[in-house]
């Protein structure tokens, strides 16, 4: 649990941390390699439709079974015929092997010299594929040392973009509601960045493909990023030198 006086930078893991296109290695050895990436993209989709259908129906389902369904609807899509449930297993295995992007490792190299702030992860994935991600994956698990707390949304059955969790988040890093603006969400969607300011917080986006923000639901000061950083490094910088000048 983060001190009450410190800045806490919440990452964000599926689509920050790690791709979600790097399953399309392992899809290409399931269902060939000239559709591994078209069903990566598909799958992804649903997996996010499926978290916001889940919170608008005051409904949840664990990240795991969301990831499942979502796979079994993308390939559906793509007239791919239901896997044996061994191919799927393996592909959940996969998902909690998912590859850094490049940028990711040396940011997280700068992070772990500042004693300044509190580092943790904030995923919509259950505890158990979080905590296999941080601490078996080949890529991110060199680091995992750098996170000071892992935060998942399954003890509040809520989904990002839902108020509750990020909520959730402020209560397991020792904040109130009251200081939530001492939070930073670093986020690579658009719509996690939307969900943290709505409710006080400071955020990132990470603009990795350099096409500028463009969702018109984040709009101002309550609604736009507070910084957009080309990489995770920049991200990184700027709300360090924030903190020693907010501090």
């Amino acid at each position: 649990m983060a001190s009450n006086e410190n800045i806490v930078i919440a990452f964000d893991l599926y689509g920050t941390l790690l791709s979600t296109e790097s399953i399309a290695k392992e899809l290409g050895e399931q269902f060939g390699q000239e559709k591994a990436a078209t069903i990566a993209a598909t799958w992804r989709k649903y997996q996010l439709e499926y978290t916001w259908r889940l919170n608008s129906m005051e409904q949840y389902l664990p990240f795991s079974s969301v990831t499942q369904r979502s796979l079994r609807h993308a390939l559906s899509e793509n007239a791919i015929p239901p896997p044996p449930e061994a191919a799927v297993a393996s592909l959940m295995s996969a998902y909690d092997s998912l590859s850094t992007f490049p940028d990711v490792a040396p940011a997280l190299e700068s992070l772990a010299k500042s004693s300044s702030v509190t580092p943790v992860v904030f995923s919509n994935g259950t505890d158990q594929m979080v905590g296999n991600s941080v601490h078996r994956s080949p890529d991110l698990s060199p680091y995992s040392n750098v996170f000071q707390d892992i935060v998942t949304v399954e003890e509040a059955k809520k989904f990002k973009p839902h108020p509750v969790v990020y909520y959730h988040l402020a209560k397991k890093v020792g904040k109130g509601k009251e200081q939530m603006g001492d939070m930073w969400l670093v986020s690579g969607n658009p719509f996690d960045v939307i969900g943290a300011k709505a409710v006080g917080m400071k955020a990132c986006w990470v603009d990795r493909g350099g096409q500028g923000w463009s969702d018109s639901l984040g709009e101002g000061e309550t609604g736009a990023p507070d910084f957009i950083g080309k990489n995770l490094g920049e991200i990184v910088q700027e709300i360090l030198k924030r903190s020693k000048t907010e501090g």
